[in-house]
Formats: C-alpha cells, sequence, structure tokens
C-alpha cells in the first residue's frame, strides 16, 4: 500500500507542472511573426542558445555534438534589416558529446610542445563577428562575417532563418529566436586531426535565442 500510495503521489507531482503549462500556455508565447519584432540590442540566453557541429566519421556515418553557455549581442531593427549586427562567443570547454573519452580527447593538452589534436586544454573562444547582413524576404538572411577560432581568423557566411518572437514567460524579456547554417574546413582554423578520416568540412547550426535589453 505504501508503494501505491508513493507511486501515487510521484505521478501527481509530475503531472501539476504538466497541467500547469498546458492551462497557463494555451497557445506558446512565440509566434514565427516577424511583425513582432521589435528595434533595439539584444543579448544571448545562453540557457537555450546552442551550436551543434556535425562531421563525417571515416566516411560511414556523421557524428555530431553541441556547444553551449553562448554569450552575445545583436543589434536589430525589423526596418533596416541589412544594418543588423551580431557578435557571439562561444567557449570552446563546452563542448558536449555522448563519449566522455572523446571529450577528452577534444580537450587534450599538447604534448612535448607539440600541437594539440583538436583544441587543447585551454581553448578559449570561439567569436563571430558579422560584417554583413542581406536579408533574403521578411525571414531569412545572408550574414556574412569572421570566425575566429584557435588563434585564426576567417570568414564565414551564416544561412540565417527567423524561427519565432514573443515574451519568455519565465524572463518576461522580449525574446527573438534564429536558426543559421553553414559548413567549415576546420583546417582553415589550425583543426587538422585525422583527415581525411574524419572530414574537414563541418556542418555547424546555431539555433539562438535573443533577449531584448
Amino acid at each position: 500500500m505504501k508503494t501505491l500510495a508513493y507511486a501515487a503521489a510521484l505521478c501527481g507531482a509530475v503531472a501539476a507542472p504538466a497541467a500547469y503549462l498546458s492551462a497557463q500556455n494555451a497557445q506558446a508565447p512565440g509566434q514565427m511573426d516577424p511583425s513582432r519584432v521589435t528595434a533595439g540590442s539584444y543579448v544571448t540566453d545562453p540557457a537555450h542558445t546552442l551550436v551543434e557541429w556535425s562531421v563525417s566519421h571515416f566516411g560511414i556515418n556523421p557524428y555530431f555534438g553541441l556547444f553551449g553557455d553562448v554569450e552575445g549581442t545583436l543589434q536589430l531593427d525589423p526596418a533596416n534589416l541589412s544594418a543588423a549586427k551580431v557578435d557571439v562567443r562561444i567557449p570552446i570547454a563546452s563542448v558536449a558529446v555522448p563519449s566522455e573519452g572523446l571529450r577528452e580527447h577534444l580537450l587534450r593538452p599538447a604534448k612535448n610542445g607539440g600541437n594539440a589534436d583538436f583544441f587543447g586544454a585551454n581553448p578559449g573562444m570561439a567569436r563571430f563577428v558579422s560584417t554583413s547582413v542581406t536579408p533574403l524576404g521578411a525571414n531569412r538572411a545572408i550574414i556574412n562575417g569572421t570566425l575566429t577560432m584557435n588563434g585564426q581568423t576567417g570568414p564565414v557566411a551564416l544561412v540565417a532563418k527567423f524561427s519565432g518572437a514573443g515574451t519568455n514567460p519565465m524572463s518576461k524579456a522580449e525574446t527573438v529566436g534564429f536558426v543559421a547554417e553553414t559548413t567549415i574546413q576546420r583546417s582553415n582554423w589550425g583543426v587538422s586531426y585525422g583527415i581525411p578520416m574524419v572530414a574537414d568540412e563541418v556542418d555547424l547550426k546555431i539555433s539562438a535565442a535573443f533577449e531584448k535589453q
């Protein structure tokens, strides 16, 4: 009986938040409606901004992981999208993969004065700074900029898509979201380990939430 009572209480505890969210959010607070976006200065919501990377492993299957804790700023005016500016910083040490052994490999220190296999023990930040924005209609844009990583800087073009806007019910901040994609050659940033067994081309997908200040 005690076991049944505990199970019932546990189910109730789990169901209560779900019922609350269902009652409080009959409609999601964010919608894919550009008219909801207002001009101003925005900063990332680090807890809900992610960078996914994917690379072909041995030419057999893609392997992917994530970077988190992304910090950055966005200057945005819906009436003048080409003037938008974005500056984001990605802590490389935040890399997350299912295999702890692989994570250690990615962040392993260099040995005997040589180069680290991938990022090394103190990889610092990767930073993307926009240089131009070319709107492609109301919901998409090409964002050209520079990516600095591993002590090297090179050009990158992101294909960005507006994903939604609304007031975050937790922070009460006006929030706008974007998804951006690109492909880079990691060797251009000095990360050459395993090429071509592990592909040089890395697909990046960024899911970003920016809160208005």
